[in-house]
């Protein structure tokens, strides 16, 4: 379902919301010249963030699917239309807790956008991008 701004995609077991992930307008920002190989000089891109993304116990595996759905919903249907490149994610980093989602989405090839890997002062989150390029060129030429 989209919205103006946002898509969001749900799982129901029995009428009941398990789990959901949003998908929204972004930009990654970094210090360095992330495609400088490439003769890109720019330090601000065109990008999709993962917004929120949430899963009971009742939906085992949920997750997964839901981030690998938000690649090929990216890469399929937004790439084109838009001419995004990067995905991003805030990744949730509470200290004082010991909760920290950051290798949760290093394992779909996530990134720390900020070189230490740190949060900000303040912040509860660290930036985390992906390249779709690899998975654009992979698909090869799409029409149109």
């Amino acid at each position: 379902m989209w919205g103006r701004d946002c898509c969001l995609l749900v799982f129901e077991v029995d009428q009941k919301l398990v789990a959901y992930i949003t998908l929204l307008a972004d930009r990654l920002t970094v210090e360095s010249e992330l495609l400088e190989t490439e003769g890109v000089r720019y330090r601000t891109f065109p990008a999709v963030k993962i917004g929120l993304l949430a899963a009971d116990q009742r939906a085992k595996g949920a997750g997964k699917a839901l981030v690998r759905w938000a690649f090929r919903h990216v890469v399929t249907k937004l790439c084109p239309q838009l001419g995004i490149r990067f995905m991003t994610v805030a990744a949730l980093n509470d200290p004082d807790s010991g909760y920290d989602v950051a290798p949760y989405y290093e394992q779909f090839g996530f990134i720390h956008a900020a070189p230490d890997g740190l949060p900000r002062p303040g912040e509860f989150f660290r930036t985390m991008f992906f390249d779709v390029k690899p998975l654009l060129d992979a698909l090869g030429p799409q029409p149109g």
